[in-house]
C-alpha cells in the first residue's frame, strides 16, 4: 500500500515539475483537454439548470393540470389559427357547471385577463395585465405575497374592488413596493382599485409563462366590469387531485365540454384540452440536441489535447531516458515504470482538466447575475469530468509508458 501511495505522489509531483520547468509547452498542449472540460462542463451544467429552472416554470403554471382554452397551445407553421379563432370562448357559467360535471377535480379555476393602465398621482403605466381570477386560482398557482395579504373568500364574494399587485408595477408607481399597500390606483375606465398586497418578485420566466411582476390581480366579478367585449382571453384552470392522473381528467374534461357545448358525436371540438405537462416533454429534444452539439465539440477538443499530452509525455520519456535506465538498474520493474508515467499523464490531463472546471465556475456566476435562473455545476458532472480527464491521460500516455517499461536499462544508461 505504502509502494503504491509513493509511486502515485512521485508521479504528481513530476507532472507539476514538467508543468512548472516547461510552462508554455505543457499550457498549449493541455489547451485541448481544458477547453473540451470546459464545453462539457459548461453545456451539460447550463443544461440541467436550464431544464430544473423550467421544470420549476411548468410547476408554477399548475402540476397536473389542464387550460381549456379556444386555442390549441403550440406553433409551427401548419398551425391552423384559422380554425380555431372560430371557437367559442370558455365562459364562467362552464366553469361552474364543470365543478359538478367533474367533481374528482381537486382545484378549478376562471381566469380572464386583459391590459389597461394604471394611474396613481402623476405616475401612470400602460400595458399593464390585468388577470381576474376565481377562488381557486391560488390553490392552481401558488403565489408568495411579499406585502400585506391574498385575496379572501369574502372579496371573491363582494366582487371587491381590490388588487393583488405584481412587484415590478408596485416598484414603477410608487417607488418602492413596500408602499403599495393602502393605496389607491385608477385603472380602465376610471375605476378606482385598492392594493391589498405585493407579489414576491419572481423574475423573467424562460417558456413565457404568467409574467407576475408586471400584471395586477383583481377578483374576476370586478374585472368583468371593465370588459367591453369578448376578447379579453378567458381560460378555465383545472387541476386532477393526487390520485387522478391526468389522462383520466382530460378524458372526463372532453365529455363534459362536448355535454355542455351540446356537440353531437360527428362534430369536432370547438376547445382545446392544453396539458401543461406535456411542455417539458416537447424541451427535452431541445435539450438533447444541445448536449449533442456540446459533447461533439468537446471530443474534437479532448482529442487535440490528448495527441498534446501524448507529446508531452513522449518528449518525457526521452529526457528521463538515463533516469529510467538506472530505475531498471536497480530493480524496478515494467510495471512500475509503466504506472509512474500513466498517472504523471493522468495528473497533466486533471490539472488541465481542473483549470476549465475553473473557468466554468467563472462562467456561470456571469450567467446567473444576467439570467433569471441560476446556473450551477451538479456533483456528477464533475465526477464524470474527472473521469474523462483520468480516462484521456491513460490513453493519451500509454504508448510513452509503454516504450519506457520496455527500454533496455543498459542502453538507457548510455544515452546519459
Amino acid at each position: 500500500m505504502l509502494r503504491n501511495l509513493t509511486i502515485v505522489w512521485t508521479s504528481f509531483k513530476m507532472a507539476l515539475e514538467e508543468l512548472r520547468s516547461n510552462k508554455l509547452r505543457t499550457f498549449l498542449s493541455l489547451l485541448g483537454i481544458t477547453f473540451g472540460i470546459f464545453c462539457i462542463i459548461s453545456v451539460l451544467s447550463t443544461i440541467s439548470s436550464m431544464k430544473l429552472a423550467v421544470q420549476n416554470e411548468i410547476k408554477a403554471l399548475g402540476n397536473k393540470t389542464i387550460y381549456i382554452d379556444k386555442w390549441q397551445y403550440g406553433g409551427g407553421p401548419d398551425y391552423p389559427w384559422w380554425k380555431y379563432i372560430k371557437r367559442p370562448i370558455p365562459r364562467y357559467d362552464e366553469m361552474k357547471e364543470l365543478r359538478l360535471k367533474v367533481p374528482d377535480a381537486a382545484n378549478i379555476a376562471y381566469n380572464t385577463h386583459l391590459t389597461s393602465s394604471i394611474d396613481f398621482e402623476d405616475n401612470s403605466l400602460s400595458g399593464v395585465m390585468n388577470y381576474g381570477i376565481t377562488e381557486d386560482f391560488k390553490n392552481i398557482q401558488p403565489l408568495v405575497i411579499e406585502d400585506g395579504r391574498y385575496f379572501q373568500q369574502v372579496d371573491f364574494d363582494r366582487n371587491a374592488n381590490f388588487i393583488v399587485m405584481g412587484y415590478t408595477i408596485a416598484e414603477k408607481l410608487f417607488d418602492k413596493a413596500a408602499k403599495a399597500v393602502g393605496k389607491q390606483v385608477k385603472l380602465q375606465g376610471g375605476r378606482v382599485g385598492i392594493v391589498i398586497g405585493v407579489i414576491k418578485k419572481q423574475g423573467q420566466s424562460l417558456i413565457g409563462g404568467w409574467d407576475y411582476d408586471n400584471a395586477i390581480l383583481v377578483p374576476y366579478g370586478f374585472l368583468r366590469g371593465m370588459i367591453k367585449d369578448d376578447n379579453a382571453y378567458p381560460t378555465i384552470l383545472v387541476q386532477a387531485g393526487p390520485h387522478m392522473p391526468i389522462e383520466a381528467l382530460k378524458d372526463e374534461l372532453k365529455g363534459a365540454m362536448r355535454s355542455l357545448r351540446k356537440l353531437n358525436p360527428t362534430q369536432e371540438d370547438n376547445f382545446a384540452l392544453n396539458d401543461i405537462d406535456t411542455l417539458s416533454n416537447f424541451l427535452n429534444p431541445v435539450f438533447a440536441g444541445m448536449n449533442i452539439g456540446g459533447w461533439a465539440i468537446a471530443a474534437l477538443s479532448l482529442i487535440v489535447g490528448m495527441f498534446g499530452v501524448a507529446n508531452i509525455m513522449f518528449v518525457t520519456v526521452r529526457e528521463r531516458t538515463s533516469q529510467i535506465g538506472l530505475k531498471k538498474a536497480i530493480g524496478a520493474k515494467r510495471g512500475v515504470i509503466m504506472t509512474e508515467f500513466l498517472l504523471e499523464s493522468a495528473f497533466l490531463c486533471i490539472i488541465g482538466g481542473l483549470i476549465g472546471l475553473l473557468a466554468v465556475f467563472i462562467l456561470t456566476q456571469i450567467i446567473s447575475s444576467l439570467f433569471s435562473f441560476k446556473v450551477f455545476i451538479p456533483a456528477d458532472i464533475i465526477l464524470m469530468a474527472v473521469g474523462i480527464c483520468l480516462f484521456t491521460g491513460i490513453v493519451a500516455g500509454i504508448v510513452p509508458a509503454f516504450i519506457a517499461a520496455r527500454m533496455d536499462p543498459v542502453v538507457a544508461i548510455r544515452s546519459k
